[in-house]
């Protein structure tokens, strides 16, 4: 690949923590292949974070599978950064790419094999380095957003997650919340367009003031620009836990059913401080983890108070 193809297209048409963990594989593919024009197909929403990688040139709004890609010109290479397939290889195979690097799958070429309980992180390092990339996965970090933050210096609260399973109960959000504004702190909660009523409960039962609610009012530059500046973080399993990983701003990560070692910062980090029981189950269910709930508001508090002293 002395020369390198000129069209790369990457698939990862998945949510905001998909996208910063797949961090390393894509900058891995920018210093294997110079001058190449990497476009990733993903959220369009997210476009703003995929080019502050750097490795990015455009992004190709797809979002999920269920639909055929956009008309994307030539192809040299398609890289599957998704999934295992066979889905997702056809989605990419669609595109008529002269290469495609993907995992094993019958019918879609000789790739490296799917391990389930790996870091998602290293999953895509791994995939790339079978192919001849030097992928790092330790390359998380962004650059801080020029855009002001909403709230500089504040500690986040983020309640939400994607599916019940990964959301802590909103009153004990809202008791560290209290906790940490009676220590003196300035406390936001955040929340996207669909979780304005959760944010509301947790302002509410912590007694905050209503301007403290910032739900549906930060998309996402703002939103990274609040991560990045903030004194700490504190949420479950979700985009907001990555970003302040990549911004490396001190968090409270409360972590169920997926462990942390599939999904959690990387070792060594002294600022994330993660909370997880030891139980695991399905990150999709409608209902909180068990284990979850087995994590306590001042285990929470606690740690928090720890980061802050330390940040």
């Amino acid at each position: 690949m002395a020369v390198g193809p000129r069209r790369v297209l990457v698939l990862r048409a998945l949510g905001l923590g998909d996208l910063l963990t797949a961090v390393p594989a894509l900058r891995a593919l920018r210093r294997g292949l110079p001058g190449a024009r990497i476009t990733l197909a993903a959220p369009a929403v997210l476009s703003p974070l995929a080019r502050a990688t750097g490795a990015v040139d455009g992004v190709l709004p797809v979002d999920g599978l269920e639909h055929p890609l956009p008309p994307a010109g030539p192809v040299d290479v398609a890289v599957n950064l998704h999934g295992r397939g066979p889905q997702s290889h056809r989605l990419l195979a669609s595109a008529a790419p002269r290469r495609l690097l993907a995992f094993a799958c019958p019918g879609y070429g000789d790739g490296p094999g799917w391990d389930p309980d790996e870091h998602e992180v290293t999953r895509w390092c791994r995939l790339l380095a079978a192919f001849g990339f030097d992928a790092d996965p330790g390359d998380l970090d962004l650059p801080a957003p020029a855009t002001p933050s909403p709230a500089p210096g504040a500690v986040v609260v983020h309640p939400g997650a994607a599916f019940p399973a990964r959301r802590w109960p909103a009153d004990r959000f809202a008791a560290v919340a209290s906790a940490l504004r009676d220590g003196g702190e300035r406390v936001v909660v955040t929340g996207g367009p669909g979780e304005a009523a959760l944010a509301r409960r947790v302002v509410r039962l912590a007694g905050l003031d209503e301007t403290a609610d910032l739900s549906g009012r930060t998309p996402l530059r703002e939103l990274a620009a609040l991560i990045a500046d903030a004194r700490l973080v504190i949420c479950g399993d979700t985009g907001v836990a990555h970003l302040a990983t990549a911004f490396r701003t001190p968090s409270v990560l409360l972590f169920g059913p997926t462990p942390p070692g599939r999904w959690g910062p990387p070792p060594g980090r002294a600022e994330h401080h993660v909370l997880w029981t030891g139980h695991r189950g399905d990150p999709h269910g409608r209902v909180p983890c068990p284990g979850l709930l087995e994590i306590s508001a001042d285990q929470a508090v606690d740690a928090a108070e720890k980061a802050l002293v330390n940040s």
